[in-house]
This record gives structure tokens, sequence and C-alpha cells, in this order.
């Protein structure tokens, strides 16, 4: 069995092995013609239900003919032009070899005696990135596994720094299309069941700011605490974009913490064209960003980042065994001061790997043109009597249903839209995503490849009118 351990003397196998795993991918990504193959779950799960774990194949040839089987045949890629559903990012071939470099090196950036050159190579982008966002020279922050472990932490440091001395009495402020994770930080870090305030939206999907005062008002007037607010860079559904500069201006009026989840809207920063809908960022105390949303990185590549380096004193816990108080009198650079995870990939080599072979505005060239894929794709959407679309795209998200034109009940169209998703998903010619706008239900296009045509969204758009088409019929059949 040790010829299966990585070191010195099985280099060759290595090589052979990942070269076989690498070319079995390659041929799979080149003959794949649609995003999905359609399966139904309870086809695949017996197949992987029937494979004994205790009896092993011996060797990677085997074990790869099996996986064809039970994985790469029936995976969702996200690389396909005709995937549009979630925010999921084609990734790019640097980050992919970044990927392979560090899952053999192997190297946890908790520690500088574990991990040395990839210390300094995190934090390099942690100032990058920083810079990017215009946080000043006291900024600093630490990768996280993704949005949500970003946000947990953010509000972390947002709950000490409040000093409240009772946990029932701070409030956080979100917009009511902000992010759940914002619901789930509260619980997890002990607030109460009202801690999270809900401020409506406007038309645009963005959080309204005379309605954040109104709450941020009563907050005071109650003897409450205002612990954060957060806002958003990006919706996940409706990549909407707060008003940061205003907010920027009420969390200074109320002494609240400013947190920016940009996981989505972070590509922005890499811009050429549309810098600007994020201006207001740099004025936070706190910032989520996920590269493997619009970085084109894949999972995990996530940070969170802080005006106030101080802050993530919040996050230190120190153990003898592992990073000592007195490394920081040694200036020992270790991750894990700042950290909520203790083991950590090097999952910063993969943007390393991207922007010295690419650069940021290769990258941010990229998602300008899902920017303007998605106005092209609202202009087709707005001028199509058979869809209803929500709001005029920020960023490369368009939200939208089929509206026949003989149907009036809100419930069957409802159901119509429901049946379309459903059965273009089971086709496997394309992906899709739902989500509800008030009690209606609704498709979202989520547009992050940069291989998607306006031809691509005209033919999803018509399979979705087919399919809806041939439930409505259906439908009326049984009635009669």
């Amino acid at each position: 069995m040790r010829s299966h351990l990585l070191n010195d003397t099985t280099a060759e196998h290595y090589r052979r092995s990942v070269t076989e795993g690498v070319e079995r991918v390659a041929a799979k990504l080149a003959a794949t013609d649609r995003p999905f193959t359609g399966v139904a779950v309870d086809d695949l799960a017996p197949r992987i239900d029937r494979i004994d774990l205790d009896r092993p194949l011996g060797d990677t040839t085997a074990v790869l003919d099996e996986l064809e089987e039970v994985y790469l045949r029936d995976a969702i890629y996200f690389h396909h032009p005709r995937y549009l559903a979630h925010l999921n990012c084609p990734v790019v071939i640097p980050a992919v070899l970044g990927e392979a470099v560090l899952s053999a090196v192997n190297s946890s950036l908790d520690t500088w005696d574990q991990s040395a050159g990839g210390t300094l190579i995190e934090r390099r982008l942690i100032d990058w990135t920083c810079a990017r966002v215009g946080l000043g020279p006291a900024a600093d922050g630490v990768f996280t596994s993704g949005g949500s472990q970003s946000n947990l932490q953010a509000l972390l440091l947002a709950r000490e720094e409040a000093k409240s001395d009772s946990l029932a009495n701070v409030r956080v402020f979100a917009s009511e299309a902000g992010h759940f994770s914002v619901q789930k930080s509260a619980k997890l870090l002990g607030l109460g069941p009202d801690a999270v305030v809900t401020v409506p939206v406007d038309h645009d999907k963005r959080m309204q700011t005379v309605a954040l005062a109104h709450e941020l008002e009563r907050c005071r007037r109650d003897g409450l605490v205002p612990m954060a607010v957060v806002a958003t860079a990006g919706t996940t559904d409706f990549g909407s974009i707060d008003p940061l500069p205003e907010i920027a201006e009420l969390c200074a009026q109320f002494g609240a913490w400013m947190h920016v989840d940009a996981a989505y809207g972070c590509g922005l920063l890499a811009s050429v064209k549309y810098r600007d809908r994020i201006d207001g960022i740099e004025r936070a105390d706190s910032v989520t960003v996920d590269y493997h949303k619009s970085f084109f990185q894949p999972v995990s590549s996530s940070a969170v980042l802080v005006r106030d380096a101080s802050t993530l004193r919040h996050a230190t816990y120190h153990a003898e065994y592992l990073n000592p108080r007195r490394t920081v009198q040694e200036r020992i650079p270790n991750q894990v001061d700042k950290s909520l995870q203790t083991t950590r990939r090097f999952d910063a080599l993969k943007l390393w790997m991207t922007l010295r072979t690419m650069g940021a505005d290769g990258i941010g060239a990229l998602f300008d043109e899902v920017c303007d894929l998605a106005v092209d794709g609202w202009r087709l959407l707005a001028a199509d009597p058979r869809f209803d679309v929500v709001v005029q795209p920020s960023l490369s998200t368009l939200v939208f249903r089929y509206i026949p034109a003989a149907v009036t009940d809100p419930a069957e169209i409802d159901r119509a839209n429901l049946y379309a998703r459903k059965a273009l998903f089971a086709s496997g010619d394309a992906v899709v995503a739902g989500t509800k706008v008030g009690a209606r239900h609704y498709l979202k296009f989520t547009l992050l490849n940069p291989e998607t045509t306006t031809d691509d969204i005209a033919a999803v758009l018509d399979l979705i009118a087919g399919h809806a088409e041939q439930y409505l019929g259906e439908s009326l059949d049984r009635a009669c």
C-alpha cells in the first residue's frame, strides 16, 4: 500500500495517474454537448449504492472507468454555455493548474512552519484585494471557505466591536434581498431571534436607505445597539447592488459596523468598465469577496477583508502546540491567528496563478463580458411578450417568468414556470434557476460564462416557453 503514498519514490506513478485523470476530464469536456445528461436521482443513486467500498479496485485506471459511470458522465458542467443557473462560473486554466499544485504539495495555511511561501503569497493577495477595495493602509484579511464563512467572521468581529452588555440588545440590519447566511450567522453567534432586522428594497431590489434610517432611529430610540448593517454588492437573486455611499453615511451617523457582502459583485474590483458600480465599498469596515464566483476560480476561493487589522484579534486563540503567544513577539506570521479555521488549504495559489498569467484586466474583461451579455438578455426579455422580466441587471442576473397569453390565473402560471424549469433540467438541454418574487415563482439566469451568447439565451427562452406551453396544454386536457 505504500506504493500509493506520494513521495520521491512514487513521483512517476503520480505523473502517470494524474495525467490519465486529466486526459479523461479533457476528453469529457471536449465531448460535452449539453450541461447535464438529465439523469434522475432514482437512476443514479442505485449505481452508487451498489459499489462496495470495502472491495477496492486496485488501480487508478479501473477507478477512473468506474468514476466515468458514477460521476463524470452525469456531472453538471458549468463550462457549458447553456448552464445558466446558480453562481457557478467556468474556471480558468491557470487556476486549475494551481489546484493541482496545491493539492499535491498539500500545504496547510494555519502556521508558518506548515506553509512558508504559501503564507506570504496569501498575505500578498489579501493586501492586493484590500488595495483594490480601497480599505486603507491598516487593512487586512484572510482567505475563507466561502461567502457564508466570510459573513460569519465579519459579523463576529462586529459583535465584539459593538461591546454590548447583552446579546439580546444588538441588531443587525440587512435587506430583504440579502443572503440567508446573515440570519444563519446571527444564530451561530448567539444573537436573539429578533436580532436581524429586514430592510425593504426598492423597485430595483436595492436596500431602501430611507427605511434603513427609520430602523436605525427606532433601534436607538428603543435603547438597542445597532451592531452592523450588511449591504450587498450583488444579491444572489437579482445581482442588485445596495446604495453603498448612503449606507456608509448612515453607519457613520449611528455608529454601526458596515459590512459589504460582495461575494458576487467582487468581480467589479477587476472590471475595466463598471468599477464605479461599487463606489462606496471603500468605506466598509469589512468586505466579503468570493473569487470563485466572479474571478473564474475553482471552489473554494473566498476571503474576508477588514479596514482595521486589529479587529481580527477577535478570532485569535493561542495554542502552545500550534501558535504560542511568543510567536507574535517573534513576528512569525501564523495565519491561524486571524482565521476561524485551523487546517486550511492553500486556495490563494489559484488566484495567484491566475493573476500572474492573465492579470487583473484579463479577469475584469471576462466579467465585463457577462455583464454586457446580461444587458443584451434583458433587452431580449423586455421585447418578448411571452415573458415578464423583473429588473434591469446591475451585474449578470436576469429574473423573469413565462406569461401565457391565454392564462390569467397566477397560480397556474406559477405551476407552468415550475414545470418548465423541471422539464428543462430533466432534458439536460439547459440548466436554469428559480426563485420567488413576492409570492410568485420566477425563473433565473445567472450569466457567468463569457462563452454564452444571445443566441443561447434566445434558444433557452424558446425551450422554456415550449415546456410551459406543453404543461398548460396537458393541464387544459385534464380539466376537460
